[in-house]
């Protein structure tokens, strides 16, 4: 099959794309109906797709309409559920792993970490919930439901018969045999948590075996290049995750799970989870490369034969690789409600809570490293609007940058001054100077190397290696070659400034040594690739809706019927910073379209 028909014009049936976090991916029950499709070693024969069904479509058509179930086995067993303990009377919470930020007035805004109360799940992708005196439509995925549905009655005088107060030494409710309330809202939460990591791993398994390796067998319709694109590092996570959950294991106390200490689990692994950067950073891309191919029948027919093979669960390719994505939001706010319900005395309570700050801390760096990425295409399209670029382009040292404005550069022999405008980046200072007539033009001069500098503070007055007075001055200083740089600001809160971003360009240098802060060759070439399209077009690039937005492809009929004005930010714990880059060039340089 060749050409190219829209995904949503396909003639077979469409079933919904569930993006949340998958349930019960350890179940198995599926019946294979299709053997004769795979060969020997596991691999789909190119040719069985075809010859025994007749074609692709007849094969996927054979699937469709078989009679049995391609799906969860519980059939939707855990939303029933909790539609059933709403109708009881029950009260239902949910905590918000992603920002939900919506123009909709039929739909519920809430920010990552928001309690919502769900009041309504009989939709499978949007629920009715509740924050405050707010209601509205949510989707299902940007939530986790709480383990313990009950707060602890420990902070909370006990009533015995006749209405008087328990004076009780314990102070605490007691549950089952022998324990408190506590202790078993402890227990609920570790047994959450290993659950879920064995459920993961599956996931991750059934991703790198029932995917990667049937893809690579079909070199036909992959590259490794797509592969790589499709797929990121799942494979590294899916071996970072076998031990994670070994280590973990090992720490899990079968007989009495509130016992358990699980804390320096996460506090061992918190170096080795920074590979969910690339991983997430990654992400957008393979939604839009899965988007393209699956304008493609035989790519969907592929992937779909993939999953039945592997005996996966009713979702889409797509919806399986945003799962890493949720995973490293989720650990915060379970390391959250484990604290939360963690006496201090416990001797798990201080890795616990170092775990939590540690994870946070993951995600802060995940999220910052998104935001470096998303600068490089500002530095590329900051470079490809300089007049007479000379020498390597600014990707490939720096990704960041720190500080520019404008100050007077002196220079020997002559000790000329100019006018010139500084752009601070990480490892280099590019000097530029203005059009005489156009202002906004920017040319080309000089760059200096900030690794080999270092700054020294310049008192008013006259400079003995210059032999002239100077006012709010200060030198680059390379020790190695005694080259010498003076500078002059304007204003003396002007040169402070500067000064401090001298500091911050060498913090930053040092930061992403420690961290291993890396840009790939490919996202150099893309970035400046794209920079280069948009310049000789002399238009903007066309801004694209969130990446996000396939998750929002089903909606229940009775939901709004216009898609939500959504944002979503990569990571949920904790909100990054907004980039300052442009405020730092467009103040001060306005950019020539």
């Amino acid at each position: 099959i060749t050409s190219a028909v829209a995904f949503n014009i396909l003639p077979l049936k469409l079933h919904p794309f569930s993006q949340s976090t998958p349930t019960g991916l350890d179940c198995v029950g599926w019946k294979r109906c299709f053997s004769s499709s795979v060969i020997a070693d596991g691999a789909l024969d190119k040719t069985a797709l075809t010859d025994d069904v007749g074609s692709e479509e007849d094969l996927y058509e054979d699937f469709r309409s078989s009679n049995h179930r391609y799906g969860h086995p519980g059939g939707g067993g855990e939303q029933l559920a909790i539609n059933e303990l709403i109708s009881d009377g029950s009260v239902v919470y949910a905590e918000a792993l992603w920002d939900h930020v919506t123009m909709d007035d039929q739909e519920l805004g809430f920010k990552a970490g928001d309690v919502i109360e769900v009041m309504d799940a009989t939709n499978k992708e949007w629920w009715w919930g509740r924050i405050l005196d707010s209601e509205g439509w949510f989707p299902a995925s940007f939530v986790r439901l709480r383990v313990n549905q009950d707060e602890p009655m420990e902070d909370y005088p006990l009533k015995v018969e006749g209405g008087k107060e328990d004076d009780s030494s314990s102070g605490t409710r007691r549950f089952g045999m022998g324990q408190t309330t506590k202790d078993q809202m402890r227990t609920n939460v570790i047994n959450e948590i290993i659950s879920t990591e064995r459920d993961y791993i599956k996931h991750l398994k059934d991703i790198c075996e029932g995917y990667i390796k049937q893809c690579r067998k079909r070199a036909d319709m992959f590259t490794e290049e797509q592969l790589k694109t499709i797929f990121g590092n799942i494979e590294d996570i899916y071996r970072c995750q076998k031990k994670f959950v070994k280590a973990l294991e090992k720490k899990f106390n079968k007989d009495h799970p509130h016992l358990s200490e699980v804390g320096s689990c996460f506090l061992e692994y918190q170096t080795e989870f920074q590979i969910y950067s690339e991983y997430c950073n990654n992400h957008p891309n393979a939604c839009m490369e899965l988007s393209r191919l699956t304008k493609v029948n035989k790519y969907v027919y592929f992937f779909e034969a993939c999953r039945l093979l592997q005996k996966m669960i009713d979702i889409s390719l797509d919806g399986f690789l945003l799962t890493p994505v949720q995973k490293i939001c989720k650990y915060p706010l379970q390391l959250a409600e484990l604290l939360k319900y963690t006496n201090p005395q416990h001797r798990d309570f201080k890795d616990v809570e170092a775990a939590l700050n540690a994870m946070k801390n993951v995600a802060r760096l995940i999220n910052e490293r998104k935001r470096r990425l998303e600068n490089i295409d500002k530095i590329a399209q900051w470079q490809s609007s300089i007049e007479d670029w000379e020498g390597e382009d600014v990707l490939v040292r720096s990704s960041e940058l720190i500080y520019s404005g404008e100050l007077t550069k002196i220079s020997h022999p002559q000790a000329k001054s100019q006018q010139r405008m500084f752009f601070l980046f990480d490892h280099q200072l590019v000097c530029c100077k203005k059009d005489l007539l156009r202002r906004d033009i920017l040319y080309y001069k000089s760059r200096i190397n900030m690794d080999d500098m270092e700054i020294l503070d310049v008192e008013d007055g006259k400079d003995k290696d210059f032999n002239i007075s100077v006012k709010n001055a200060f030198k680059l200083h390379c020790q190695d070659t005694e080259e010498v740089h003076l500078f002059c600001a304007k204003k003396p809160e002007q040169k402070q400034r500067w000064l401090k971003a001298f500091e911050n360009e060498r913090r930053q240098v040092q930061l992403d040594q420690e961290t291993g802060f890396s840009i790939t060759e490919v996202q150099k070439k893309q970035a400046m690739l794209n920079a280069s399209k948009q310049h000789h077009t002399g238009k903007p690039k066309a801004v694209t809706r969130p990446y996000y937005d396939f998750l929002m492809r089903q909606k229940h009929p009775t939901l709004p019927t216009t898609l939500p004005q959504q944002q979503v930010f990569m990571l949920a714990e904790p909100k990054r910073k907004p980039s300052n880059f442009w405020q730092n060039i467009s103040r001060l340089t306005p950019f020539r379209k």
